[in-house]
């Protein structure tokens, strides 16, 4: 069965943008040699699922495409077909219906509205957060709207010298609790 994994950076305050949706504050936490394991867990990915807003924003900021051997699907709600890079999805409930059964690790690269859509018909089998020591006071929620509840027991936490503080998270999937 497909895993499904949030792997995502945040604020203090859990905004993943700030309200001009620029994230360049992220890049406070750079340092050289550390990757906060983001190399390991991307070699370990099949398949991206990403917002047409981030997908664009990706694109807006490299030169190649960064997923080039991966199966990628943007969620859009007005592009079709596949542009070379992604193959556009419209029906996130059949999307996700037709590739629940096959293997791999699926791997939302966000952003929020994605998140929030997906978090409609899945539960992620992994949240991994990293904190980044920032408080932005306005943005994009990291998880905004409404979701069904879910109880999560923390695998591992990571602190770092830049301040990053990294969160493995997993559903307790005997104990959803349906709003």
């Amino acid at each position: 069965m497909k895993k499904n994994v949030l792997y995502i950076a945040t604020s203090i305050d859990g905004y993943i943008a700030d309200e001009h949706n620029d994230i360049s504050w992220l890049s406070m936490v750079e340092s050289e040699g550390e990757d906060y394991g983001y190399g390991d867990f991307i070699g370990s990915v099949d398949t991206v699922i990403m917002g047409r807003k981030t997908y664009d924003k990706v694109m807006s900021m490299v030169e190649e495409f960064p997923h080039k051997n991966r199966n990628v699907y943007v969620l859009s709600h007005s592009k079709k077909g596949f542009d070379g890079n992604v193959h556009y999805i419209n029906n996130v409930q059949e999307f996700l219906s037709k590739i629940e059964n096959e293997t791999g690790l699926a791997f939302c690269d966000g952003g929020a509205d994605t998140i929030h859509e997906l978090l409609q018909y899945i539960q992620f089998d992994r949240i991994i957060i990293s904190i980044i020591p920032i408080m932005l006071g306005n943005g994009i929620r990291l998880f905004s709207g409404t979701y069904k509840r879910h109880t999560m027991r923390l695998l591992r936490s990571s602190t770092f010298p830049s301040g990053l503080v990294q969160l493995w998270y997993e559903p307790l999937k005997d104990t959803i609790l349906e709003q």
